[in-house]
């Protein structure tokens, strides 16, 4: 069957992916997948094998169209597990604080004065300019 990856033509049959894959150890499946006999392999494994392309040459879009057409089962990518939210921070991250005696009075510390501004001084009065 005819597939293009990477903008090339590749005739392509499902035995002939089966034999490129054989002996070939799957790497650990982060994103999409591909089933291929027994094994599960991520699709841009399966590409680089049978292509003989340089991963970053094509998408992981394109091997999994070319092989589902070629009758191979294709999985997503599996979503990521949400951490619990204590165990992002660990135990301790939140320490409960003993509550304080209801009798206990906390002491008010006195705030300072606030500044006052400085008297206008006063104008001559008009007397004293006339005083000869």
């Amino acid at each position: 069957m005819r597939c293009v990856i990477a903008g090339y033509s590749f005739d392509l049959t499902a035995s002939e992916v089966q034999q490129a894959m054989s002996g070939v150890k799957p790497e650990p499946v982060t994103g999409e997948s591909v089933r291929i006999g027994r094994r599960t392999y991520p699709v841009k494994q399966v590409g680089a094998v049978v292509t003989r392309q340089d991963r970053r040459d094509f998408s992981a879009a394109e091997v999994t169209r070319a092989m589902r057409k070629l009758g191979f089962t294709c999985n997503p990518a599996p979503a990521p597990a949400a951490p619990e939210p204590e165990s992002l921070l660990g135990a301790d991250a939140f320490p409960v604080l003993p509550e304080a005696p209801a009798e206990q009075v906390l002491p008010t510390v006195p705030q300072p004065a606030a500044p006052q501004a400085p008297a206008e001084p006063s104008a001559p009065s008009s007397s004293a300019f006339f005083q000869g």
